[in-house]
């Protein structure tokens, strides 16, 4: 696919998306995983995914490599009526660089959300406050780029401050696509465990320790997962490039068919997610993927994916 896919392309299945948002009885799709980050920021990003880089770890050819406001209209051109920024760091001093920007991005996009970060340093306690004050509605951290442990005692004031706000955290700490000493379930639950009420959307379903952090949505009311790159033919063609992770040998393709009954069981904690633009496939194959878990669990229907794609995400943020 060439560069700078829009919406005219056939791959994209424009139509398809909007009819199959109409045949649910939905206004569109809420995106809970979307980046937009400052230019020079997402050049790098790009320069990243481009080479391959040791936290990528496989060929990824991002397929919209294009400027923001060229994103922004193809996916209101393919029905999704809410979306995220979520920015993320990856060094002190970074995070209230892109929460100003983030802000001033939500403020002239309609359909975003108000999203922040933070890191792991001695003032992300006080900004982070500051910023649930003033409408952030949305933190992003990635533990696995930023390089840091969610134990920090730097983020005790900020996992205190995010639980009583109730402000919800899309949280990249899954092993995949390449493990790090900071990635994996273990933290996680230990924050969990400290800060029980915390709102945390588990970006990628955990991937590939999809067992461990649905066990998390099962046992804290409000931990939640997101669909991002979860079943796609991407993932499933990315085999054996994990390595030994929590002592077995584990790869983020096919979701496990045992785990599906307790999948279900979790529905209304499942939001979607596309990790738009940053992926290396038409958006719509995300959707092509939901839908067809029909077939996989009598439970994954319509109506279980018409939260996914749309009533989930209302629930926690608000229609907007």
């Amino acid at each position: 696919m060439t560069e700078g896919a829009l919406a005219h392309d056939p791959d994209e299945r424009a139509d398809w998306l909007r009819a199959t948002t109409e045949r649910l009885g939905v206004p569109g799709i809420f995106d809970v995983h979307t980046h937009f980050l400052p230019p020079r920021v997402t050049e790098k990003v790009r320069a990243v995914f481009a080479s391959a880089g040791p936290l990528i770890g496989r060929e990824w050819p991002i397929r919209y490599l294009n400027p923001d406001d060229v994103n922004v209209a193809l996916l209101r051109s393919l029905g999704v009526r809410r979306f995220t920024a979520l920015p993320y760091p990856h060094r002190p001093g970074m995070a209230e660089f892109l929460n100003d920007w983030a802000a001033d991005f939500a403020r002239r996009t309609p359909e975003a959300l108000h999203c922040g970060t933070f890191f792991p340093e001695p003032e992300a306690g006080e900004y982070v406050a500051a910023r649930i004050t003033s409408g952030v509605q949305v933190f992003k951290v990635h533990v696995q780029v930023g390089a840091f442990d969610v134990r920090d005692a730097h983020l005790v004031p900020v996992w205190a401050a995010l639980e009583e706000a109730g402000t919800p955290v899309v949280i990249h700490a899954g092993s995949g696509p390449v493990p790090t000493e900071f990635t994996g379930p273990g933290p996680v639950a230990e924050v969990l465990a400290r800060f029980p009420r915390l709102t945390l959307v588990m970006a990628h379903m955990g991937a590939p320790e999809y067992d461990e952090f649905l066990a998390m949505a099962e046992t804290y009311e409000r931990v939640h997962l997101d669909t991002t790159m979860t079943f796609t033919r991407f993932f499933a063609d990315t085999t054996d490039r994990f390595g030994e992770v929590a002592g077995v040998c584990r790869h983020a393709g096919d979701y496990p068919d045992e785990l599906l009954d307790r999948f279900a069981a979790v529905g209304e904690k499942v939001l979607f997610g596309s990790d738009f633009p940053n992926i290396p496939y038409a958006y719509a194959h995300q959707v092509e993927v939901l839908e067809a878990l029909r077939d996989r669990h009598p439970a994954l229907d319509d109506a279980w994916l018409a939260g996914v794609l749309w009533h989930n995400a209302t629930r926690l943020f608000g229609a907007g």
